[in-house]
C-alpha cells in the first residue's frame, strides 16, 4: 500500500461522511444511524491518517514504509496525546 492509496481511503471516509450530514439534514437517516456511523468513520479515517503518519515517519528515518501496517482502531483510539 502506497500513500496515494492511503490518501485515496482518505477522501473516500470524507466524502462518505459529507453523505451522512446530507442525509441527516434531509431527514434520510436519524441522528442516531449518523451519529453510529460517524463513529466508524472518525475511527476509520484515525487509522488513516495513522498509518500516513507513520509511513511518513520512516520515510524520513530511511526506512521502508511499506513495513508499516495500519494499528488497530482500539489502539489508534487510546493513543495518548
Amino acid at each position: 500500500m502506497d500513500d496515494k492509496i492511503v490518501l485515496g481511503r482518505i477522501s473516500e471516509l470524507v466524502d462518505e461522511e459529507h453523505k451522512l450530514r446530507r442525509q441527516l439534514s434531509a431527514g434520510s437517516i436519524s441522528s442516531d444511524e449518523e451519529h453510529s456511523r460517524l463513529k466508524d468513520l472518525e475511527e476509520s479515517l484515525d487509522q488513516c491518517w495513522d498509518l500516513l503518519r507513520r509511513r511518513r515517519a520512516a520515510r524520513d528515518a530511511g526506512h521502508d514504509p511499506d513495513a508499516e501496517q495500519a494499528h488497530d482502531t482500539a489502539e489508534v483510539e487510546n493513543y495518548i496525546q
